[in-house]
């Protein structure tokens, strides 16, 4: 049985990681961690007791991240201190950031992806095809559309089909944000030349997308030797 951690206890999504650990035999969770005060009569909260010490941490096999930057960075030096292995899909990391992420996967073995779910992840694999097959008289935009409350933008998964795409076309790829109501998470990439539109989405109907995508990489991860991770490399 896989001993899990898990940052953000009291938020939507940790509580969510937590609730479908606990319906899967091969996790028991052990470490609820969070930072601020957690109401744990709000209806989404459904963990064991929560922890205010990040030195649980000691106590896990793999520790689950989906925070913030900062909170991120803070756990991360637990995590590499006590040489656990962390599934991280923390967005909005400043390059000197990710750079700290990779010399951690130095010393331990981190799954990191700004989005777990299988869909995207084959999107990351197929739209460099898609936009070489086109050609130069095609241009690519990306929209991306979250709720109100996310606070980076572009999110991270724009950003690395932008990455992508830029890598493949030799352009610059312009990306536009919505931060709308209670929207999960959509992401439209459009290619258009002079005669016709493509269009390709992809729409998260639920966390949960996210939450068995994590839970999925950190099974893969348990045994796995230092170095970083994609979730190509745990779909693969």
């Amino acid at each position: 049985m896989i001993k899990l951690g898990v940052s953000g206890a009291c938020g939507k999504m940790g509580a969510r990681i937590i609730s479908l650990a606990g319906q899967d035999k091969a996790f028991k969770v052990v470490l609820a961690l969070e930072r601020v005060g957690c109401d744990v009569s709000a209806p989404y909260f459904a963990g064991p007791a929560v922890s205010f010490d990040p030195a649980g941490i000691a106590g896990v096999d793999v520790f689950i991240e989906f925070t913030t930057p900062q909170a991120t960075l803070e756990n991360l030096k637990f995590i590499e201190q006590h040489k656990k292995a962390a599934v991280i899909g923390t967005t909005g990391l400043t390059p000197a950031q990710s750079k700290t992420l990779e010399q951690a996967s130095k010393n331990i073995p981190i799954v990191f992806s700004p989005n777990m779910s299988v869909g995207v992840n084959l999107l990351f694999e197929i739209l460099p095809q898609i936009a070489g097959r086109l050609g130069p008289d095609y241009n690519v935009e990306i929209v991306e559309a979250h709720h109100s409350a996310k606070k980076d933008a572009p999110s991270g998964t724009a950003k690395k089909m932008a990455g992508l795409l830029a890598q493949t076309t030799g352009k610059n790829i312009l990306t536009h944000s919505l931060r709308l109501g209670d929207i999960v998470g959509d992401h439209t990439v459009v290619f258009c030349g002079n005669s016709e539109r493509i269009e390709i989405k992809h729409q998260a109907h639920s966390r949960d997308l996210f939450v068995l995508g994590a839970l999925r990489a950190a099974k893969w991860l348990v045994g796995k030797p230092v170095g970083l991770y994609g979730m190509e490399d745990v779909l693969r």
